[in-house]
């Protein structure tokens, strides 16, 4: 059997490309290769990154082509939803049929930014281009995902936001309103939002707590200042080893011992997210608040449940 040629091994390629190694369309059907989309290959055994994924698909599209919405969010180190379909934008009037890929035509002209070595919308841009696919809750933590990671800011985003009117904006500006700095991942998002759009008062994300003389003590997911509360994800807890859990443990009774309530949520927890506000309702309630209880709508219904 014939080698298959240097050329075509670590890189998506064409039947093109292939013909002109000496690869034919029949040997292309072979279990030598991987059919990505209809005019992309690789080669069998291949790693699919989603940068073998993206260059592929450009492969096929107007040389402008940039990564945008899911695709470039994914490149910015946020994934949310499927891989598929890639999501890809152009100022050309071209068009692609494929179901795995979309291609957005944009009027404005397209500053193109480079991660991973391919070329995507900025931070910012993919947050609103993004309102045009995610649920308010997913926008939430598309922003304070890029805020977290340092690719830029809420005042940077907050301009921007306010400034541009390209397609999703006005979702992108009613989540907005939900974006905070200083969480530090898209679960303790979804928890705290669990309990806000519970109608829950807000708790504070990521803060330090001090014993009695200034000292401190841990760094906690979701506070409750006002009524001594503590609510942490703990989504690794099977993960952990003994020696883990024990210091998780002592730091946990320390924050007893010095007054705080601390609700765990387990990943298996979020199966009943319902429960999981009840929980918390209970603690604030126990700890002197004397606000309405929760409240569950359809929307809250429509993003948790």
């Amino acid at each position: 059997m014939k080698a298959i040629p240097a050329l075509l091994f670590e890189r998506p390629f064409t039947p093109r490309d292939a013909k002109s190694v000496g690869v034919s369309r029949r040997q292309l059907d072979g279990n030598r290769f991987v059919r990505l989309f209809r005019g992309a290959y690789v080669t069998a055994g291949t790693r699919l990154t989603l940068v073998v994924w993206i260059r592929a698909a450009l492969l096929l599209l107007p040389d402008d082509a940039v990564a945008s919405h899911l695709t470039a969010l994914r490149l910015w180190g946020l994934e949310l939803r499927s891989l598929l379909p890639l999501h890809f934008s152009t100022n050309t009037v071209a068009r692609i049929r494929r179901d795995e890929i979309r291609l957005h035509r944009r009027r404005g002209r397209l500053r193109a930014y480079v991660r991973q070595f391919l070329a995507c919308t900025g931070p910012d841009r993919t947050y609103v281009d993004c309102a045009t696919i995610l649920n308010a809750v997913e926008l939430v933590q598309a922003a304070e995902h890029l805020i977290h990671a340092g690719h830029t800011t809420l005042a940077e985003l907050s301009t921007y936001v306010g400034a541009t009117h390209i397609d999703g904006v006005v979702r992108a500006r009613r989540a907005f309103t939900y974006v905070r700095e200083g969480v530090e991942s898209p679960m303790e998002t979804l928890v705290r939002l669990m309990l806000v759009f519970a109608r829950l008062p807000e708790p504070n994300p990521n803060p330090d707590i001090l014993d009695n003389l200034g000292r401190f003590v841990a760094r906690c997911d979701l506070v409750y200042w006002d009524y001594r509360v503590i609510v942490e994800y703990d989504g690794a807890w099977h993960e952990r080893s003994k020696k883990q859990r024990a210091r998780d443990r002592t730091r946990r009774e320390a924050l007893e011992r010095l007054g705080w309530t601390v609700i765990v949520v387990l990943e298996d927890d979020l199966t009943n997210k319902k429960a999981i506000v009840w929980r918390v309702y209970g603690a604030l309630r126990d700890n002197g608040y004397e606000g309405p209880r929760p409240h569950f709508n359809a929307m809250w219904t429509r993003w948790f449940v």
